[in-house]
């Protein structure tokens, strides 16, 4: 196992940056997984011969999410903010992000993907924003989802904590293609589509479709992160389902 939760190189003679998260099976969405995604982001930023970023993963799955205990209340101030600080980073990218993910994509692990540009998912993915089963609600997702797909489902998924596979993700709009091989996927859209571009010409291209929908969501997403902190935090009930998650038994709901 290597040191970092995450493996960064280059290919395609420097255009495209691979990023992979690397602590299977779960690839949990951590403090250190978010300093390393933040990280090598910053680092590429300005490099004007990047045409693209191609971020998959190790192991069978995605993420299983975020880490809970990252989230009870002396933690999730800080968690919160470095997360959301790479949700705005990645949405201010100035060349594409793809996304290539099989099996469970999961709460902060679906917040990463759907911060993305393009999303390439296997059938069988299983994408869902499960938080509301334990008392809380996914801030960024609730910003993002409705901004990828119809509202309305993104509102059951918010609301129900359900799942949808990939293939009805692709149908609604949150994907781009339900493909056997998404990496393969991803990796063809790239060299179909976007290698041969001006680099520079491409980030105008970028800035003029995406930079709109980047700021609703970050105007919105400090908004959200306020009413979780300020609100959420406070009740009991949040703070139940987390240490009822954590201790593995029944949570005791007050409904307070």
């Amino acid at each position: 196992m290597s040191d970092s939760p995450l493996k960064v190189w280059r290919e395609r003679d420097g255009k495209l940056l691979r990023l992979r998260l690397d602590r299977p099976k779960a690839n949990i969405v951590d403090a250190a997984m978010i300093a390393a995604l933040d990280a090598a982001l910053a680092d590429a930023r300005d490099d004007s011969t990047l045409a693209g970023v191609l971020l998959d993963h190790a192991g069978p799955h995605f993420s299983f999410g975020a880490s809970v205990e990252e989230h009870l209340p002396e933690q999730c101030a800080e968690m919160l903010r470095c997360l959301h600080a790479l949700v705005g980073r990645m949405l201010d990218f100035p060349v594409p992000i793809l996304v290539a993910l099989r099996g469970q994509c999961l709460g902060g692990g679906l917040e990463v993907a759907a911060a993305g540009h393009l999303m390439f998912v296997a059938p069988d993915a299983s994408l869902g924003q499960p938080e509301i089963r334990i008392a809380v609600f996914a801030p960024a997702a609730s910003c993002l989802l409705p901004e990828r797909m119809p509202r309305a489902l993104a509102e059951d998924l918010l609301y129900s904590g359900r799942s949808i596979d990939g293939a009805e993700a692709a149908r609604v709009g949150l994907a781009n293609a339900a493909v056997e091989d998404p990496e393969a996927a991803a990796l063809d859209y790239f060299d179909t589509h976007l290698a041969s571009h001006s680099t520079s010409s491409l980030r105008f291209a970028v800035a003029a479709a995406h930079a709109a929908m980047a700021t609703r969501v970050k105007a919105r997403l400090a908004e959200v992160e306020a009413l979780y902190l300020e609100g959420l935090m406070a009740t009991h009930d949040a703070t139940e389902g987390l240490r009822a998650f954590i201790d593995k038994r029944p949570a005791n709901w007050e409904n307070r």
